[in-house]
């Protein structure tokens, strides 16, 4: 078990990691989650022991590991940027742990061999790092930490650099290596949606701060604040400022929306509403759907998905439709918001409900 006691870390005046406390379990998956300098790497290299906190501590299986050189813990580490011997082939490179750990010849052949499978790199067991694609070689690194069966794993960004369809395998891989390990894995990545397919527990961070940690789905479908929503979102979150009053949602005196029965138990007042864009329809998909009247911007067609930005009453959307979906700028449409998956956040940015959320 990894614990963090109260960690930050400080450089000169900038706080790089506000004060910190998390608890990972040995044999779970531990997602940290957030924009680019949000800190994911920060916390990662006091975890590893590659930086010292400036306050509190760090201990592992109960044992206090504060300032232990990462030399002297047994760790394991993969970045998005690969790192990789150049003069030993890949079978080399994924056996030189388990040689420094002394294991004998048979088990280390095994061993590579399983993570080369695993990772469908035994074809280039014998080239050189410098005769493979950067997916190859990024594989050949992820390999390695793998077979170190290291107490501690860090993955920071590791699928970035690899192609679509193996980046879709190895997530569905990953989860089943990491549970039957028995090792704390941390992996680090910007994508909302990475973190929902690898499952586990997420930690959200936002400029060094952890925003909340749970179960993964939990920390998506509830988040605790507005902040978290943000981060646990792609593409963006739609908000816009309401005030409810009594059974109304109200935009203006004009307009409003019926409350839904999750939010009824929101305090009157002024209130941030909040959704994902595939709440956003052309067509109602319930009967508790409300309807819009916006003014289409333009379509971006992704494939088999269209990401419709739309404009209400000054509230830049996005609407994220399946197939492809064109409009014509600068017209109005009406558009179906399904207020069963409705967010309400206070103006401290708090979440106003235990159950807002929604998949």
């Amino acid at each position: 078990m990894l614990e963090l006691r109260n960690i930050e870390k400080v450089v000169g005046e900038e706080h790089h990691i506000h004060p910190t406390s998390l608890v990972l379990e040995r044999g779970t998956l531990n997602v940290l989650l957030g924009p680019t300098l949000s800190g994911k790497t920060s916390l990662m290299r006091l975890m590893a022991g590659l930086d010292v906190p400036t306050a509190g501590s760090i201990h592992f299986d109960g044992q206090d590991v504060t300032g232990v050189r990462v030399q002297d813990r047994h760790v394991a580490m993969v970045y998005q940027q690969f790192i990789n011997y150049p003069a030993m082939t890949v079978y080399e490179n994924i056996a030189s742990p388990m040689r420094v750990a002394g294991k004998d010849k048979a088990t280390i052949d095994r061993e590579v061999r399983k993570a080369a499978e695993l990772l469908k790199l035994t074809p280039y067991l014998d080239r050189t790092p410098l005769n493979l694609s950067g997916g190859q070689q990024q594989r050949t690194a992820l390999a390695r930490a793998l077979v170190k069966n290291a107490s501690l794993v860090l993955l920071d960004e590791p699928l970035a650099n690899l192609d679509y369809k193996l980046r879709e395998e190895l997530r569905e891989e990953l989860p089943r290596i990491f549970s039957q390990s028995g090792a704390v894995f941390v992996y680090a990545t910007t994508e909302p949606t990475e973190a929902l397919l690898l499952g586990g527990r997420t930690a959200t961070l936002s400029q060094g701060r952890v925003t909340q940690y749970g179960e993964t789905i939990e920390v998506y479908r509830r988040p605790a604040d507005l902040l978290t929503a943000i981060t646990f979102a792609d593409p963006p979150l739609n908000t816009i400022g309401m005030t409810k009053t009594g059974h109304g949602l109200h935009i203006d005196e004009q307009q409003a929306i019926p409350v839904p029965p999750h939010l009824v138990s929101v305090p009157d007042g002024p209130v941030t509403i909040a959704f994902h864009p595939h709440h956003l329809s052309v067509q109602p998909v319930s009967d508790t759907a409300a309807r819009l009247s916006v003014q289409a911007l333009i379509s971006e067609i992704a494939g088999s998905e269209s990401f419709v930005h739309i404009d209400y009453r000054g509230n830049r959307w996005v609407m994220l439709q399946h197939g492809v979906h064109e409009v014509e700028p600068d017209t109005m449409i009406d558009v179906h918001l399904d207020t069963r998956h409705l967010m309400a956040f206070g103006e401290d940015g708090r979440s106003l409900n235990a159950t807002t959320g929604g998949a």
